[in-house]
């Protein structure tokens, strides 16, 4: 099982902060760090129940990690294990997640992907984030995979919309013209754009895109 700590810093002064997988004590912490990530009009149905969470620790406890400070749950991020191909190349969360339920997990895939990740907004400045998706590499590295995916929402793209397609948003994204509150952060943790995926996700402010984006694993071999 994994467990990590480590020290994050808030401006110049160092927290002491803990990542490990979580269980069904955290449960309602988790759900909590939910809504106050995903306020409406994001869809209250997206949001984690105690069922999905039951199998997330069930079917592949190692890719069920949170982050704790002081004892309390300011963070999580999920995954699953699938057999990527081209014919993934266009999916949709609920189908490529099993609506959040993992039962499609594949123990024997060649890909982690990434179901959800969620920081309190509260905790956002200690870059608390970043290492739940560093610690997701390990996870790869360790499982020799090839590849870590996920799809981003795009909530910057809706007031863009009007003056450029999605992708010609991403593309300016990765070119520094236009910063998007995911996208941006991805790529700052080492996350690869492969591709646009519309009707991707029942999302508001992305205009239901998603962007398919991928880190590969430097050690796998053929």
């Amino acid at each position: 099982m994994f467990k990590k700590e480590l020290y994050v810093f808030d401006q110049n002064n160092p927290v002491k902060a803990i990542i490990r997988n979580y269980n069904k004590e955290d449960f309602d912490q988790l759900i909590h760090i939910q809504q106050k990530c995903f306020p409406p009009p994001f869809p209250s149905e997206l949001l984690w129940n105690k069922e999905q969470l039951t199998n997330h620790i069930t079917l592949f406890p190692e890719g069920a990690l949170c982050v704790e400070i002081k004892g309390q749950l300011v963070g999580s991020m999920t995954s699953l294990m699938i057999n990527y191909n081209e014919q993934h190349k266009q999916h949709k969360w609920e189908d490529i997640t099993d609506n959040g339920y993992i039962k499609n997990h594949n123990p024997l895939g060649n890909s982690l992907y990434i179901v959800d990740i969620s920081v309190n907004p509260e905790f956002r400045q200690l870059g608390l984030g970043k290492w739940l998706m560093f610690s997701m590499y390990n996870i790869v590295v360790e499982k020799k995979l090839e590849r870590l995916l996920g799809g981003g929402r795009m909530p910057g793209y809706k007031a863009k919309a009007d003056e450029m397609t999605a992708e010609e948003y991403i593309q300016n994204v990765v070119k520094g013209k236009v910063k998007d509150p995911v996208i941006t952060f991805l790529l700052r943790c080492g996350r690869v754009p492969l591709h646009i995926i519309p009707n991707y996700l029942e999302d508001e402010d992305s205009l239901n895109y998603g962007t398919l984006m991928e880190w590969k694993n430097p050690f796998f071999n053929n």
